[in-house]
């Protein structure tokens, strides 16, 4: 049976309800992203109890397992509690804003398992319905790495974004191949550096403008990499990192 979620229920995606108490009130909107995380937890039915626990104080909207069901814990005009102390483009509450959507996977505790494709297919359904019910912009589909750099690391540099990019879901462009040449890296100084770090806020990644390549700006290089880059994630600008950005960022609505 289909959960009821506050609008349109498409009879393509069962949805079962597994009610998390915990939610609140939405505090500000409009309701224009799309937070993805991994559980990170070796047993899927564990995962689901904690985040319908009241002690863990911790929820999503949705919960997708390895074979492709779907659970929803929060309807979508609650607040779930899913992103924690983030920020993206400017907004710190992001939870606020924002849909989560937990997908089972140990994570990199359990050397990133692969994802089963019965469960991203049952994920790219999801996140179609989602968005085109709120029109959430491709470029608002984010990792939960991407609001928390440094702080969290899912869904990981083994996700399949492309694929999901390939149904129309996120914002993509092929990675720019690794080849060497320029970089920058931790203890630049200068303009170049203050140049990366603009490029990554207007990106949307909370970043200060400081020209100093200090450790938060290390550990936004490597969401960005874990995102868009996943073939190697150090933290390091490299030249494939930095024309990626560029490429994404020319590609921007």
């Amino acid at each position: 049976m289909s959960a009821g979620r506050g609008g349109h229920v498409p009879p393509a995606i069962p949805i079962r309800a597994c009610p998390s108490p915990n939610h609140g009130e939405r505090r500000a909107g409009p309701l224009d992203m799309i937070v993805l995380h991994y559980t990170g937890m070796p047993d899927a039915d564990q995962a689901l109890a904690w985040l319908c626990a009241e002690q863990s104080e911790v929820s999503a909207h949705y919960f997708v397992f390895e074979d492709g069901r779907i659970v929803q814990m929060v309807e979508e005009d609650r607040r779930a509690w899913h992103a924690g102390t983030a920020s993206w483009a400017g907004e710190s509450d992001i939870n606020s804003r924002s849909i989560g959507i937990e997908i089972a996977n140990f994570g990199h505790e359990g050397a990133l398992p692969p994802f089963p494709d019965a469960q991203i297919d049952a994920l790219i359904g999801l996140c179609q319905d989602i968005t085109g019910r709120h029109a959430i912009p491709a470029h608002r589909l984010l990792a939960h790495s991407d609001v928390a750099p440094g702080r969290k690391r899912d869904p990981g540099e083994a996700f399949a974004w492309a694929r999901l990019a390939g149904e129309g879901i996120g914002h993509w462009i092929e990675p720019e191949p690794i080849c060497g040449g320029r970089f920058l890296a931790p203890g630049d100084e200068g303009e170049p550096v203050a140049a990366l770090q603009a490029l990554l806020a207007l990106y949307g990644y909370g970043l200060e403008i400081s020209g100093v390549f200090d450790d938060q700006t290390g550990h936004v290089v490597a969401a960005f990499q874990r995102h868009f880059r996943p073939e190697k994630v150090d933290g390091i600008a490299d030249t494939s990192t930095l024309v990626t950005l560029h490429r994404l960022l020319a590609a921007l609505p």
